[in-house]
């Protein structure tokens, strides 16, 4: 579990820092100021949630397994939900998908709440562990 979790973190900050580069040069141009904050909440989520995998799997040693696998779980689905969702939102203009709209908008809060989820069990296994 704990390479599961670093490999993901690596490939979603790997994935921050492209899509932080791509919106700050590629659609910066293409897209409203609006949109393109949007964009980067999305990049600022997906790498605060990298650092925490990151935080996850270094700890797995100290803390207790069973929340710990959940939290790591809910970071990953979290981070796809919230941050993809809001890749798309701010950018569904541009892609032709802006019928989608109604589709991905319950997804971003989805995703939020997999995040928060995923700090609970972080925090649960935290206080199993550590006696």
């Amino acid at each position: 579990m704990q390479k599961t979790f670093l490999i993901a973190a690596t490939i979603f900050g790997g994935l921050a820092l492209a899509f932080g580069a791509f919106g700050a040069h590629a659609l910066k141009a293409k897209i409203s100021a609006e949109h393109l904050q949007i964009f980067e909440t999305g990049v600022r989520y997906q790498f605060y949630h990298a650092l925490a995998l990151i935080l996850l799997a270094l700890a797995f040693d100290k803390i207790s397994v069973a929340p710990a696998q959940i939290a790591g779980y809910s970071f990953i689905i979290g981070i796809m939900l919230f941050s993809g969702s809001i890749y798309l939102l701010a950018t569904r203009e541009l892609l032709g998908i802006d019928s989608w709209k109604s589709i991905l908008g319950p997804l971003t809060p989805l995703g939020g709440l997999c995040l928060f989820s995923g700090w609970v069990f972080f925090l649960i296994a935290a206080l199993k562990g550590f006696k």
